[in-house]
């Protein structure tokens, strides 16, 4: 069986990693406010995705604040796609319970 991708598979980093799937670019700010997490703990999902080039950083400077806006790279989304696939399939995988079973278990805790 084919294994879920382990950086993918801690919930904070499949959240990031599909919202930025579906909204595209989005500064820390935006992450930050939309996952409803602190500074700390964004800033350390979003290093690990860096590294695996899962996730692009693009700095702008201007009036203010310099701004870091965030995208996901060709590499993530391959691996978002990935990660999702092999969910469903694990999903397919569950079988239903035998209605025989059901109905003993049923008559069971009838007693």
């Amino acid at each position: 069986m084919e294994e879920l991708d382990a950086l993918l598979h801690q919930p904070l980093r499949t959240q990031l990693v599909a919202y930025l799937a579906a909204a595209g670019e989005l500064t820390f700010s935006d992450l930050k406010r939309q996952l409803e997490v602190s500074d700390g703990n964004l800033d350390a999902h979003l290093k690990k995705l860096l590294a695996a080039d899962y996730v692009a950083v693009r700095k702008e400077s201007g009036k203010g604040r310099p701004q870091s806006f965030f995208v996901l790279t060709p590499t993530g989304l391959a691996a978002l796609q990935t990660y999702v696939q092999r969910l469903q399939k694990l999903l397919s995988l569950e079988k239903p319970a035998d209605d025989g079973v059901a109905a003993s278990l049923q008559a069971g805790l009838a007693h």
